[in-house]
Formats: structure tokens, sequence, C-alpha cells
């Protein structure tokens, strides 16, 4: 359990008096006398019916009088015109009208919802605002998604300083009329004329306006999802909402699934079927996903983050639960951080401390002198053995038993740390051998490399015994759990760049500390790669050969051919180590990658 800074106070401005204004005379009056007032969600009037009052949890009839068409006519007389989709609003504020019309057009029922501006409603996830990641939010009606856009919208474009531009199809979020609600500060409004056109307003603004991020309420077509897309690409920052309840409902949305990369049935191999244990035709996710996290507002005070969309749908779609972040708020109004590990997980925990000997780090993690580092592994040892662990340590060792999983995506990032031998484990000719930790990085593919270059290494699933840990640079740049425990054990941690091949070999090189010159003359990368390799090495060779040929010594841009969102990834990191810009383009299956020079 964790936890962030205390929220702020929850302010209200719910402009009550004018939702209570527009209302027939008896129910006014029941309503403003009304003990819970406060605590009104929306007031309903159907034809024929006795006027109803729902609060959070409950409803309860204002009156004994049944509503009848003059106090119906009453209510639209006082409200803004209807849209194409049957809502209204009242003007400067942030209260929605919204109309049930019979089969010739009469409006014969009103829904009059409370639209309320409550600042300090984001505390819980302020911090991944602050990231600058897309955000998508999940949830179901009234649970306060179009409340939390607001705030959002507020603090990004007062307190962060950024340009935002709210795309407004009801007038839900800054309210109705020409001038928007206080609530949104600084940020500014587009409203949309008809709601099917919502898509367009979302490129106008970004192709006109110039913004950093773009704020959407209720994505839920085709369009609306592929241009959220063609604006993430753009790399304008998006938060947005969803109809769906958790992120298990847009995957199986075949009109939103784009938003979290789509889906799309794969063949696989023999023998990466064989590998997987599962079926040749699996389902896949097609491309990186639109929004990075996903919040699904189960509760107004009991949030789930995704912290990263792709890793969650590509578990769900292994037919694995991932591990999910809750964050809630506390009585001290404090946020509290808990994860919900999946049945499966395995929650046997090493208890040993770790041997004085082993792998020291040098460089950016000094290690403590020997006597001092001796010291500390036997407190430690000693604590474990005599305090029971608590349900953090549990949590922390659990998720590193279940994320040592053999796929993995990876990002960049500074290697952070280079070491030097000291171990006393013995290889059969002599040599040291190097225990190794992988954490996010493919158990197969590292154990492939050691068996075809013979290198004095072996892999451990105990943490307390290894001399090393070898992860990639995203997985250490987000787990700061991994970053404190590696520490106190005084275990160094080296990352890689990627998940290839290529650079397991380089990593294992400076562990070992060989020169280029200790390596076999010529590796053949075909040995560690899977099914599909011609193709990715034909990628790799026309991307290279694009860039040694045109990009570099002519200064022009080139287009590769279509690829998939894997290889396509591969060219991208290849462009990197040319120090070369690149983007993708293009829908899928001809999405394509475009090299720039220098």
């Amino acid at each position: 359990m964790g936890g962030l800074t205390p929220t702020d106070n929850r302010q209200m401005a719910d402009d009550l008096r004018q939702l209570l204004a527009i209302l027939p005379i008896h129910i006014c009056q029941q309503l403003e006398q009304h003990l819970q007032r406060n605590q009104l969600v929306e007031v309903v009037l159907d034809l024929g019916r006795r006027p109803e009052a729902r609060f959070p949890c409950r409803a309860e009839y204002l009156s004994d009088r049944v509503i009848v068409r003059a106090d119906l006519q009453c209510c639209i007389d006082r409200v803004g015109k209807f849209s194409a989709d049957n809502r209204a609003g009242i003007e400067q504020t942030l209260h929605r009208i919204s109309a049930i019309r019979n089969r010739s057009g009469e409006i014969i029922g009103l829904t009059c919802r409370v639209g309320r501006a409550i600042f300090g409603t984001i505390g819980m996830i302020r911090d991944l605002v602050e990231t600058g990641q897309s955000i998508l939010l999940l949830g179901r009606p009234g649970v306060g998604k179009t409340t939390a856009l607001r705030e959002i919208a507020r603090v990004l474009a007062d307190d962060l300083h950024k340009r935002v531009v709210i795309i407004d199809t009801s007038n839900e979020i800054a309210g109705d009329g020409d001038i928007p609600h206080p609530a949104i500060g600084r940020a500014r409004r587009m409203q949309v004329a008809h709601p099917e056109l919502q898509h367009q307003v979302m490129i106008e603004a970004v192709e006109n306006h110039m913004p950093e991020v773009i704020v959407i309420d209720e994505i839920g077509t085709e369009l609306e999802a592929l241009a959220a897309r063609t604006i993430a690409e753009r790399g304008v920052q998006l938060v947005g909402t969803a109809h769906g309840n958790r992120i298990e409902n847009l995957i199986k949305n075949p009109t939103l699934s784009d938003l979290v990369g789509g889906i799309q049935s794969v063949t696989l191999g023999d023998e990466e079927a064989r590998r997987r244990g599962s079926q040749k035709s699996v389902l896949e996710r097609k491309a990186p996903p639109t929004f990075d996290i996903a919040v699904e507002m189960l509760e107004q005070q009991r949030w789930v983050i995704h912290e990263s969309v792709s890793e969650t749908v590509d578990s769900l779609l292994r037919g694995r639960q991932p591990n999910l972040q809750v964050r809630t708020v506390g009585e001290n109004g404090k946020v509290k951080i808990t994860h919900e590990l999946s049945s499966s997980t395995d929650v046997s925990l090493a208890t040993r401390s770790r041997p004085n000997g082993g792998w020291r780090a040098s460089g950016h993690m000094a290690p403590l002198p020997k006597d001092n580092r001796t010291a500390t592994d036997a407190s430690l040892s000693n604590l474990r053995q005599s305090q029971p662990l608590s349900s953090d340590q549990q949590h922390f060792q659990a998720l590193l038993d279940h994320s040592f999983r053999e796929d993995a995506s990876v990002q960049t990032s500074p290697i952070l740390g280079s070491l030097e031998p000291s171990s006393q484990t013995i290889g059969p000719n002599g040599e040291d051998i190097l225990r190794v930790y992988p954490y996010g990085i493919s158990r197969h593919q590292i154990e492939q490399i050691i068996r075809t270059l013979v290198l004095p290494v072996t892999l451990t699933k105990d943490l307390d015994t290894a001399d090393v840990i070898l992860s990639v640079r995203s997985h250490v740049k987000n787990h700061s759990k991994l970053r404190y425990i590696a520490k106190a054990r005084q275990i160094p941690i080296h990352t890689v760049k990627s998940n290839s091949a290529p650079q397991i070999i380089r990593a294992l090189q400076r562990l070992l500390d060989m020169d280029d010159t200790h390596m076999p003359a010529s590796v053949n990368l075909e040995l560690f790669s899977r099914s599909g390799a011609d193709d990715e090495l034909e990628a790799l060779e026309e991307a290279r050969l694009a860039v040694e040929q045109i990009v570099i010594p002519k200064g022009q841009p080139v287009e590769l051919l279509p690829r998939s969102a894997k290889v396509r990834k591969m060219q991208h990191e290849l462009a990197e180590h040319y120090r070369l810009k690149s983007s993708s383009f293009g829908d899928e299956p001809n999405r394509r990658l475009r090299i720039y020079p220098a």
C-alpha cells in the first residue's frame, strides 16, 4: 500500500437554484424544503406519473399529483433549445435536461440532471495527468466521468499551463450557452452542431487551434475512435471517456476496440504455438493503443488504474488476469494505492538472506562496504525471521514472480550500473558463473543465447540468490518498488534498450566484462529469432538500406513498406540507432514507417 499527497479539499458549485427555477412551482417548493437537496442527482418528470427525485442511494416521489402536459411545457419554455440528441441546458450552468419523445416527436418525459463542478476530484490521478500521457476514463453512467473530465481540463489549463481544447458535443462539460462555465478554467470549448459530426470537430480542433491537449466526452462511434487515434499519433495528449464499465467491454466492442489497439485473429506457427501452450489461432492486439492509461471508475472513491493499456490488453487476450492498481481515498483524505494480483499468481516467498559474495555494482549504484553489507544482509534476514512479511512485501514478491514472463514490450533508458565480478559460483571450466534475475525479458531467448554462445551465466527465479537484475528500461523506470528492493538487498540493476537478441547479447557482454574480441567471430542472429524471422530480417535490411543509401547521403525522407506493429517497432529502433527520427502513418494493415533525415 502506498500513499500520494492529500487530495484537495473538495469544493462544489451546483447552481441548484437555477435548476429548481425551471420546475413547476409545487415541485420546486418540495425540493427547496428537502433536507437532502444538496445530494440531489436528478428529477424525473414523466407524463401521467408522479414527479420523482433521485438521490445517490434512493428515489422518492415529490407529490401525489401526476405530471400533465402543462407541467412539461413549463419546463421546456425555460430551457435552451433541444439538440439532435434530445438534450438541452440552462445557460451558464452545467445542468442537463434530457427529453423523451413519443413516435410523433412530442416530448412526454424529462430527466433534469443536476450538473456540479466539484473541484479537487482528480487528486486520485493527478500524478497520471501530469505525465502527459493520454488517459481514458471508463465507468457506468452517473459515476462522475464528466465531472472528472471537467476538472482535468481545468488543471491542465490553469495549473500546468497547457493549451487545452474541449470538444463539448452536448454542452455537458462547459455548460449551455456561448460563454463556457468557469469550472473549465482557461480551457477553450468547441461546440458540436450535430452529435454525428463530433469526429470532424475533433480533427478541426487539432488542425486549426494547435492544442496540446484534447478533451473528449463519450467516444461512441468508429469514426470518433479513428479520429482519436489520428490525434494521438500527432503527438496531442488525449483525455476522454468511452461507453463501457471495464476495459474488457472495449475489447469485446468491435466499434471501440481500436481505442485499446484493436483485436485481430492471428495464426501461429507450430513452434510458437507449442512455446505459448495455446492453439494455433489466437487473438492478439493489432496496433498500439490510442490511450496509454485507462481508469475504471468503479465508485466515486474507488478507481482501478491500468498504467499500461497495452500490457493489460495483451494479458487479457492470453487468458491472464492483469495486475491492477486500485486507488481509494481514505478517511484522512490521502489517496491509498493497493494492488490486486491475479488468482494464478505464485505467492511463494523467499526468506533467505543474500549471500555475501556475488557481483558488486560500480558507477551509479555504489555498494556498501563489505562489512556493512554483511551486517545489512544479516539484519534483513533476522527481520524476516522475527516478523511476518507485510502485505506490501508479499505483493511485491508475488509481482516479481508473476512478472517473470516471456513477452515484454520494451522502451529505452540509461544503464543503471556496470558490474565487476566477484562471484564465488564456479562453472565447469573454472570460470565464475553470473546469476541473473531477468525481469520483463524473455527467459527463453536468454537461455537460447547462453547455450549458443556458451556463456558462464545462469538464470534464477530467486531474487535472494541473484547477482544482478537484468531488465528493460521502461520496467525499471515505472517500477519504484523494484528499485527500492534492489537497493535494500544491494543487487545492481542492469537495463537494456529493447527485448531483442542483439541488445541481450551486448548486455551479457558488459556484465561479463567481455570485449567484442572474446565473442564468436560472427554471431548468426537468426539462431535467436522465432517464426517469422525472414520477414523481420527483410524489414530490417530494407530500413538499413534506406537509411544508408537515401536518408543520410541525400537528406531525403523515405517511406518503407507496410509492416506489422512488431516489425515497425524494430524498424523504429534501427532508425534510432542511426540517431534519426521516424514515425508510423496510415491505417492497418497498410501502416508503415517513414524515416526522416537528421
